[in-house]
């Protein structure tokens, strides 16, 4: 088959070209060129902050591997779309009181949606990656699995694929662990088999999220093409800005402290907020229509409910009556007994078996049965108590 390759320039992509290679398969490498390191983030000495993700030297690595195992590569400048699908909602979401995850909007609104686009006018049949998951076909359906591998699975950032995506994805890792992948990248003499993995977010490498907010902001608002919205937001949100008090509350609304800004903040942060309290406090709440941020003990972070908005079934129809499943409620959360009711115009009242720890705003919801994807939303606000 021609199978098209996202290549990140890591091991997992490039362990992925050289297995199909092997194969017998005809091979097209492709690299997307998604964000300018040296805009915003870069040190004092001008120079880019380092990256391990998506960077040049990672198109490089790719391209490298793709001549060693002699396949057709081409780099893809996708930077305006990457910008407006998901820095610029990354930075609206944090300046609105909320935690995106803006790997899984990459992956679901701009890589796949356009990788396979690219495949069928290259004449690839499919489309393949080195995530950790699993694609099988039942009857007209595409499921998508966890990869055997639980410490590298991966399903949590795919829920968003469509049926037509998935019918053209291959996850070749899926059935591997990740000690299998760098034994294999070294058996076939891979240039990046020892490679460092990313961890952190490609367009903030130093993971200061807050400074990338304000910088961006900053930049957007002098060359007018921000919204008047977010720019509101943004003014309202600097540090320099004395257009309302900034306020941290305890949840009776005591006001104990003051904030520079809620996007420095996200639900369950302990560290960083400046007050000295008989006992650890947490941010429970953002509330960015008052410029405040909320906080409570120990106690005040658990919830046992909250509605899932823009909800993709994937095992199933969007559900009509409520149906049981294991909601993970961010990536490294363990799933947790749920009963999810239907609310129409795509959400769902996510109700726990028993409270979970910081449920928050702007963070994925998916939905297991075992290893099995069935769907998935995006966290509203958590709800105290059923209405």
């Amino acid at each position: 088959m021609r199978i098209a390759v996202a290549m990140s320039g890591g091991v997992d992509s490039s362990t992925v070209a050289a297995m199909l290679k092997r194969q017998g398969h005809d091979i097209i490498g492709l690299s997307m060129q998604l964000w300018n390191q040296r805009r915003l983030n870069v040190g004092p000495d001008g120079e880019p902050l380092p990256s391990r993700c998506c960077s040049l030297d990672d198109v490089y690595d790719a391209r490298a591997v793709a001549a060693q195992f002699d396949f057709p590569f081409y780099v893809i400048n996708l930077e305006e779309e990457f910008e407006q699908t998901v820095v610029r909602p990354f930075v609206e979401a944090y300046l609105s009181g909320r935690t995106p995850s803006p790997c899984i909007a990459c992956n679901s609104h701009l890589k796949f949606a356009r990788l396979v686009t690219l495949a069928e006018a290259a004449g690839a049949d499919f489309v393949a990656t080195g995530h950790y998951a699993r694609v099988e076909r039942k009857g007209s359906r595409y499921l998508l699995r966890k990869g055997i591998d639980l410490r590298k699975d991966q399903s949590y950032f795919l829920f968003e694929l469509t049926q037509e995506q998935l019918a053209r994805a291959l996850f070749p890792l899926g059935e591997m662990t990740k000690e299998d992948v760098r034994r294999l990248a070294r058996e076939v003499g891979l240039c990046v088999a020892d490679k460092q993995e990313s961890q952190e977010i490609c367009f903030v490498p130093d993971g200061n999220y807050a400074r990338f907010i304000e910088r961006y902001s900053a930049e957007r608002i002098a060359a007018g093409d921000l919204s008047t919205t977010t720019t509101q937001l943004y003014q309202l949100n600097s540090a320099k800005s004395k257009a309302r008090k900034a306020e941290i509350v305890t949840t009776d609304g005591q006001v104990i402290g003051t904030h520079n800004g809620i996007h420095n903040y996200t639900i369950g942060q302990r560290r960083g907020l400046g007050i000295a309290w008989s006992e650890p406090l947490y941010v429970v709440a953002i509330d960015p229509e008052a410029n405040r941020v909320v906080v409570g003990t120990k106690q005040h972070l658990p919830s046992k409910s909250f509605i899932a908005a823009k909800t993709n079934w994937i095992a199933v129809d969007e559900p009509q009556q409520p149906l049981r499943a294991a909601v993970r409620i961010r990536y490294r959360h363990k799933e947790a007994p749920a009963t999810l009711t239907p609310l129409g115009d795509r959400q769902v009242l996510v109700e726990f078996d028993e409270p979970q720890r910081a449920i928050t705003p702007g963070q994925a919801a998916v939905f297991y049965d075992g290893d099995l994807v069935i769907g998935g939303g995006w966290i509203e606000s958590p709800l105290t108590e059923r209405s």
